[in-house]
């Protein structure tokens, strides 16, 4: 509550349209400062069971983004399901049975958009749709918008177009061609193939190694029948959650969504999503795969197991060593391998925060493979001994901050944080993570450093270049 000194002695003399105006012009100053300082705070609430709301309330953007995910376990049987079904939600509803009377209903909301979301966060496969919608006090004529966009994004996933008690024949038959197609295709993206073929065979006992978008056999055997059998299964079961970034009260947003979800089925067991966390590389590592392809170009990853978690107290400091290894262009990995050497036209490091894994990926012209694979392997091991120079270290860590702070000034980035974190159980903020890693020492990032293990090499060359696995 407002006291006097806030609002002025005269408090309870003022006219109550007054009083009105001087609480919500003391409101906009201190959402203001709050915005300018880049401390945006997340507020996590259960609308019903498995059912959870996350909000960011802030004034700093004119739009305002609004996701609902399902999180679902990553498996074989279900991979290519979970691929294709947000797709043909998407093409349309019951309200809007077509993409065309879709896209003319978002048209009304001042040209809002609505995108399928895929993604896979450690062994969950998260699937649903982002949208973003103009905030009301810049709709040209004063509308509210926030529930009509809410009940639009409720329409997408939980009220499709239905005939005769399943989903249409032709959407289900037309992304099902387009799953199938996109799975070819995969091949066609070097890089993305790579680290897919690389985390394959890394984790092949484990649900990781899954791709997104399942398997051709799988997907083929798709139909509408058994898709929607599918859904109906995993909206009783599946945890849902829910992200929006805007202006709008939480208790509005939250409104406005058990409103929509008032009908949801809530299942007595819901499914559970966890990811496992293999913490050693076997005996036996590091283990070398290689493919040949007809490329002009090699490309090599290095998996890794780190031993650590995003949810472990150590995550920050892992995370800064990552961006000294190879994840800044003052990072080892850069400066001496491409900079240096010129042994790469591309190299970096990245980590998989759930699975604790970290990933090193090169790409390299065929004759350099033998030194640019030592000089990789130098530098790693120089890294996990801790051995950075001032400059490297000061420079990652400054970098790093700078990004996490970053994540705050795009509502896309925002949730997609915020989705990863959710799914490993987290509502730590990027802000919050950047402080962390502030505050990092070098003895900490030389201790998480010496747990960090080889496991998989996956090298990707031209056919007849004469590489064989015992060259490693």
């Amino acid at each position: 509550m407002y006291n006097e000194h806030i609002l002025g002695k005269s408090l309870w003399m003022l006219p109550l349209e007054n009083l009105f105006r001087s609480w919500l012009h003391h409101r906009n100053e201190m959402e203001e400062k709050e915005t300018k300082s880049g401390m945006l705070t997340a507020k996590r609430q259960e609308l019903m069971p498995g059912v959870h709301l996350t909000t960011i309330r802030t004034r700093k953007f004119k739009t305002n983004t609004l996701s609902f995910n399902l999180l679902l376990p990553l498996n074989k049987e279900t991979a290519s399901f979970n691929a294709i079904l947000p797709k043909v939600l998407r093409r349309g509803t019951a309200r809007y049975p077509n993409m065309e009377l879709l896209s003319a209903a978002l048209d009304t909301l001042y040209g809002a958009s609505a995108t399928v979301t895929i993604r896979k966060r450690g062994e969950a496969q998260c699937i649903g749709f982002r949208g973003a919608c103009i905030e009301d006090q810049y709709a040209p004529s004063g509308e509210n918008l926030l529930e009509e966009f809410t009940m639009l994004m409720g329409d997408l996933l939980l009220r499709p177009a239905t005939r005769n008690g399943r989903f249409y024949s032709e959407y289900v038959e037309g992304e099902r061609n387009n799953l199938l197609r996109q799975i070819d295709a995969i091949k066609n993206d070097k890089r993305s193939y790579a680290f897919s073929q690389l985390s394959r065979s890394m984790c092949q006992n484990e649900a990781f190694g899954v791709d997104t978008l399942g398997d051709k056999e799988t997907a083929s055997s798709i139909t509408g029948k058994k898709l929607f059998a599918y859904y109906n299964e995993i909206l009783a079961k599946a945890p849902m959650e829910i992200f929006y970034c805007g202006s709008a009260p939480e208790e509005q947003v939250a409104a406005a969504i058990s409103k929509e979800i008032q009908g949801l089925p809530r299942a007595k067991e819901q499914m559970i999503t966890e990811t496992s966390l293999v913490r050693e590389a076997p005996k036996d590592a590091p283990r070398t795969t290689m493919e040949e392809m007809d490329i002009s170009q090699g490309r090599i990853v290095i998996g890794c197991r780190t031993g650590t978690a995003v949810w472990e107290e150590e995550y920050p400091a892992l995370l800064l060593f990552n961006a000294a290894l190879g994840g800044t262009v003052t990072s080892k990995l850069f400066a001496n391998v491409r900079e240096k050497l010129s042994l790469c036209y591309e190299v970096g490091s990245m980590l998989e925060k759930q699975k604790g894994l970290l990933f090193i990926s090169a790409g390299i012209a065929p004759e350099n493979y033998e030194a640019a694979m030592r000089e990789i392997l130098t530098q790693l091991e120089d890294a996990c001994q801790g051995n950075f120079t001032e400059q490297e270290f000061s420079s990652a860590r400054q970098m790093l901050v700078s990004s996490l702070m970053g994540a705050s000034d795009a509502q896309s980035r925002l949730e997609d944080f915020y989705v990863g974190q959710l799914t490993a159980g987290l509502t730590t903020g990027p802000e919050e993570l950047a402080h962390q890693v502030a505050k990092v020492t070098k003895t900490q990032v030389k201790e998480v450093a010496s747990r960090i293990q080889v496991d998989t090499i996956y090298f990707l060359k031209g056919k007849g270049e004469g590489h064989d696995s015992q060259t490693l």
